[in-house]
């Protein structure tokens, strides 16, 4: 299951927005997508990545809130395309996407809060970092037994195999 959602962060050119894509299982980032317009492009653009990276197999269902961008058609086309199942959010319930406000509370906690991002490029860069470098490789979670989320799926694979 992946769920999705999307946040904003200031920068003296504006805001700047985020939209995630996360494993359930792992709480891995699996997409990302940064841009300064809140379209349904970017969450597009975080879908595509986790597709690219992951493939995942038909029938993975896709959580999101009820936002105009994850109703649109285009989107809800792109889902079908790839063979997943769309499920939304009771209407004005942030809890029923908690993994991905817990995600946005984590970014903005450890690393946001403490920055005075310049421009959006500056914040694109520090972000991915997080992201990338930090979140998704060192950070540890108290749900996959205090590992990070890739050593989690490394594990779970190990396991498997043996």
């Amino acid at each position: 299951m992946y769920v999705s959602d999307i946040t904003y962060i200031w920068t003296h050119e504006g805001w700047l927005y985020l939209a995630v894509v996360l494993n359930l299982f792992s709480r891995q980032v699996v997409g990302w997508s940064l841009s300064n317009r809140m379209s349904k492009k970017l969450i597009m653009d975080a879908l595509r990545m986790a597709i690219w990276r992951r493939r995942p197999a038909p029938g993975l269902m896709f959580h999101s809130d009820r936002g105009s961008q994850y109703c649109s058609n285009d989107f809800q086309k792109m889902l079908k395309i790839n063979g997943m199942v769309s499920s939304m959010s009771r209407k004005g319930n942030c809890w029923d996407n908690s993994v991905a406000e817990s995600f946005f509370g984590s970014l903005k906690t450890e690393r946001v809060y403490f920055s005075s991002y310049k421009c959006r490029e500056e914040a694109k860069r520090d972000i991915i970092d997080y992201i990338e470098m930090f979140y998704n490789s060192n950070r540890r979670h108290s749900y996959p037994g205090y590992v990070s989320p890739k050593e989690f799926e490394k594990l779970w694979l190990l396991k498997k195999a043996a």
